[in-house]
């Protein structure tokens, strides 16, 4: 008996802006799963070091109007990046935890 594939909410989205999701029946995911946790890592840093540096620019009095405007969208994608990166790690973790039988019966928090 096979488990049935579980998408996994990919950290790019395709040429017209839809989320892309992998299905994979192999444990490791693959090199496009490999390349995923790859981008996620890469997302994550950037978005803390774009963090480290909001926190000078915010401390910063001589900061103007534009370069706060520019930081706020930078913060904004970062932040988007993190919250589909923390999204799919949740959903992979659910089923792992379902297939384990130590899961939540499949409810998940929206």
């Amino acid at each position: 008996m096979t488990t049935p594939c579980t998408p996994r909410l990919l950290p790019w989205n395709g040429p017209d802006g839809q989320p892309c999701y992998l299905l994979t029946d192999r444990a490791g995911g693959g090199f496009v799963s490999r390349r995923a946790d790859e981008v996620e890592a890469l997302q994550l840093r950037m978005g803390a070091g774009l963090l480290e540096h909001a926190r000078a620019m915010i401390d910063d009095p001589a900061a103007d109007a534009r370069q706060l405007r520019f930081l706020s969208a930078q913060l904004s994608t970062a932040l988007h990046d993190a919250v589909r990166v923390a999204e799919s790690r949740g959903e992979r973790l659910a089923d792992a935890e379902d297939e384990d039988g130590g899961g939540d019966g499949g409810h998940r928090a929206s």
